[in-house]
């Protein structure tokens, strides 16, 4: 799928937090996968995990790409809820 939301993804981004997922990490909290922001690098947590911190982070910012991290085997639109 080409999708006219991928043209926010900032080329060359790195993540805020490569250790894991900033909420989590502040909150002491487990997280089971990972997801980083194509738009600013916030790191944060998958569906499967109790906090929910990327999408959250969507819900919040209005970003609507993220990639599988690390690794970004994928990345989603959260708008279109389809790979990219």
């Amino acid at each position: 799928m080409t999708c006219e939301h991928m043209d926010k993804a900032v080329k060359g981004i790195v993540p805020k937090t490569p250790e894991g997922c900033e909420e989590c990490l502040k909150e002491g909290t487990h997280w089971v996968q990972l997801r980083m922001c194509l738009v600013c690098g916030h790191v944060g947590c998958c569906d499967s995990s109790i906090g929910r911190h990327a999408t959250k982070h969507f819900e919040e910012t209005g970003h609507p790409v993220m990639t599988a991290f690390p690794g970004k085997e994928w990345s989603w639109c959260y708008i279109h809820k389809d790979y990219v």
